[in-house]
């Protein structure tokens, strides 16, 4: 919409000049026609004086028109709005990073949501640990801590963590492999170890035995994030960790759905451990077992079908994602790449400032439009009464001025507008 001001604006100022040349003409030209709508408003008018040169009087409402006429304030109207509406958001935990996101934000009709640091805390801890065939907790504790100990995503890292505070001290991982969305394998005393996904463990001919499996999807039912564990190809055990949902993200993605947003969670999780999470906050679509650059594919699949799409996430892996999608949202506690690629950015990472960034884009987008309503309002009614010769230069240029202040002044009354969630303020 900024852009539409610009153009007009850069259109505005040639043609008021040519309409003042031409009213100077008309005035020339056509002196009795003009001469008595002076002399009739000069009853009513105290500063209207019809005794004036007429080129006087020309050069007067020639000048009006110039004066009067104000680009000003269709330029201020968009920029003025968004400083106020960027300034609530930064005060309410909302940075806004890009301008067009607020203007994007308000018509978003799908939320694409990662689990991990989104929905979820992105604290996981471990909760399971299940050894087999004969190895002991501090094995296989021992083993998948360490291979984890180069992993970057916060499954592997509570692994590490917990491991460490059973075991002490562990080993630095060699030939280090992150397999994305699946798992990683490395060398742990120079014996290979794979932590990873059932799928993951199979292609390197690791047997999972049937009553492994069930335990596997016992955990899954209870919404933990489970990883099998094998060392020189043969499995040592089960992990499963689980984190926490957000203490607002149900109340949130409730919310969401009353503004006609359709909720989409997309994770690497495998469908049982996700639809657990989904089911407690609210959520009914999920796409789950999903690969990183699978995102960006999940995001454009949305956008083919109509959908303009917002997708929040925390990750390294989720930055292509935010930045496919029409807004970027990025949870500040996430990695640096990910903020980076967000078009917003929730200072505090709470699903509820999901909220107040629609309730912000609709409230500024609104101010948006009355200040381009009230701009065009006075250049239509204020020109022809220059033209008239009704108005005097020094009024055309205090109602100029008073034009630009007014736009100002709308933008400023944003700042009263309640943004918070309606679950927070009942």
């Amino acid at each position: 919409i900024q852009a539409f001001a610009d153009k007009v604006t850069s259109v505005f100022v040639p043609v008021v000049i040519v309409i003042a040349l031409l009213t100077l003409l008309a005035w020339l030209i056509f002196p009795d026609f003009f001469g008595g709508i002076v002399s009739w408003a000069s009853g009513f008018i105290p500063w209207v004086n019809p005794r004036m040169d007429q080129i006087a009087l020309a050069l007067f409402a020639a000048i009006a028109v110039l004066v009067i006429a104000c680009p000003c304030a269709l330029g201020l109207a968009t920029p003025t709005a968004l400083m106020v509406g960027s300034g609530m958001g930064a005060e309410n935990g909302v940075l806004i990073r890009k301008g067009a996101a607020i203007q994007v934000m308000k018509d978003v009709t799908a939320l694409v949501l990662d689990k991990t640091g989104t929905i979820t805390e992105g604290r996981p801890g471990v909760t399971d640990v299940i050894p087999v065939n004969g190895r002991s907790d501090r094995e296989l504790l021992y083993f998948a801590g360490s291979a984890e100990a180069g992993s970057e995503h916060p499954l592997g890292q509570a692994i590490t963590e917990y491991a460490r505070s059973r075991n002490g001290d562990l080993s630095r991982p060699e030939e280090f492999e992150a397999i994305s969305g699946r798992g990683v394998r490395a060398k742990v005393d120079g014996k290979r170890v794979t932590v990873g996904t059932g799928e993951l463990l199979k292609e390197h001919n690791v047997l999972i035995k049937p009553s492994e499996a069930e335990i596997k999807e016992r955990l899954e039912k209870e919404a933990k994030t489970t990883m099998f564990v094998a060392v020189e190809d043969r499995l040592t055990g089960i992990l499963a960790v689980s984190d926490r949902v957000k203490p607002d993200s149900r109340d949130a993605i409730a919310e969401l759905k009353r503004y006609g947003m359709m909720p989409v969670m997309v994770t690497g999780d495998n469908e049982r451990t996700a639809r657990a999470i989904a089911s407690l906050v609210g959520i009914d679509r999920v796409i789950a077992g999903v690969l990183p650059a699978q995102k960006v594919e999940e995001i454009k699949h949305l956008q083919e079908k109509g959908e303009i799409v917002a997708m929040a996430g925390d990750g390294i892996n989720d930055a292509p994602a935010l930045t496919q999608s029409d807004v970027g949202i990025a949870i500040s506690t996430g990695t640096d790449v990910a903020i980076e690629a967000g078009d917003i950015v929730l200072v505090k990472g709470e699903l509820s400032a999901v909220v107040k960034a629609v309730k912000l884009s609709k409230a500024t987008f609104k101010k948006i439009k009355q200040n381009l309503f009230w701009a065009f309002f006075y250049n239509v009614v204020m020109i022809p009464l220059a033209i008239i010769g009704v108005m005097h230069p020094v009024l055309a240029e205090i109602a100029m001025a008073f034009s630009s202040i007014n736009v100002v002044t709308n933008s400023r009354r944003l700042q009263r507008v309640n943004i918070r969630p309606e679950y927070e303020t009942a």
